[in-house]
């Protein structure tokens, strides 16, 4: 006999399976079963980021370079002129000589020395006859360009035995072919300055007592027993003797010694007396000189580093 398969539900509404019968129905899965479509919006949000991503590392340069203003060609100048400034000081230096002491010479003579500076045809218009100027001392100041062609250099000059500045204007074609491009203007010479107070400094008073003797013996050493020098002196350090016999010393007449951060280092400022050499003894010449003497403690002794004027003595 053929049995047939039957379905039989328990209470838990699950269908019991027959044995496999061939009437016994076929169970299909449902979509979605076992998370696959998960994986698929997985895949699409990860795709989705990745193009944006690309697209704004694309797009973001562009627009960048769309926003960003044109380049002003002002900014290709915003160099300093290559204006020739030491062919030109030199140039103007020799003009200024030639300039100021061409007051006694004959019309033609003055000439013939400008026109080596001045454009052609313009020499009689710095006429300076009947006038007695005269300039001694004559140096560079500095020198102001408006562009890699022109420029104002300003020099220094006793003229008629009182100080002044002269600008010269010069225009320059390159290095080796300058002109003095105008008359040249006589100024005064730049006003002597108001020393302010010098800003108030702790000084290391264990430091200065022990620094005191040193230094003393230093600068004997430095003027007079070159031969010691090397034993109050760093290893390495380049302090160069003062020529043999022209200085004597006298004094260490003060000595500032600045509290430091608890180094080795201290930068000191030194008033140093010396006797000129040759002096009558009777009564010698003297003259007082400021340091600023760097020195360095190692192993418990104290050793020169550096020594070079001071670049201020007055005001303390």
């Amino acid at each position: 006999m053929v049995r047939k398969a039957t379905a039989r539900r328990d209470g838990s509404g699950e269908a019991d399976a027959g044995d496999g019968g061939p009437d016994e129905p076929v169970r299909h899965p449902r979509a979605g079963a076992g998370g696959r479509w998960w994986v698929w919006v997985g895949r699409a949000i990860l795709w989705a980021f990745l193009l944006v991503v690309i697209a704004n590392g694309i797009w973001m340069p562009i627009r960048d370079g769309l926003a960003q203003p044109p380049q002003q060609e002002e900014d290709a100048t915003d160099d300093e002129p290559s204006f020739p400034t030491t062919a030109a000081t030199a140039f103007a230096a020799r003009f200024a000589d030639a300039y100021l002491n061409a007051g006694g010479d004959s019309a033609d003579d003055r000439a013939e020395k400008l026109s080596e500076f001045v454009p052609e045809g313009e020499a009689d218009s710095f006429d300076l006859s009947n006038t007695n100027l005269t300039g001694e001392d004559v140096e560079v100041i500095a020198v102001d360009a408006s562009d890699d062609h022109n420029a104002v250099v300003t020099l220094s000059a006793h003229v008629n035995g009182e100080p002044m500045s002269l600008d010269v204007p010069v225009y320059a074609e390159d290095a080796t072919s300058l002109v003095v491009s105008g008359q040249p203007a006589l100024l005064a010479a730049p006003d002597k300055a108001d020393l302010p107070e010098a800003p108030q400094t702790d000084t290391d008073s264990d430091a200065h007592e022990e620094l005191e003797p040193f230094l003393t013996d230093f600068f004997e050493a430095y003027a007079q027993t070159p031969e010691h020098l090397s034993r109050y002196t760093e290893r390495g350090a380049e302090v160069t003797e003062l020529p043999g016999g022209s200085l004597e010393f006298v004094s260490l007449d003060e000595l500032t010694v600045p509290a430091g951060d608890g180094g080795d280092v201290r930068e000191t400022t030194a008033s140093v007396v010396w006797r000129l050499a040759g002096s009558e003894e009777d009564d010698p010449a003297t003259l007082t000189q400021t340091y600023q003497v760097d020195v360095v403690r190692t192993d418990n002794d104290w050793y020169v580093r550096d020594i070079q004027g001071a670049p201020r003595g007055f005001g303390d």
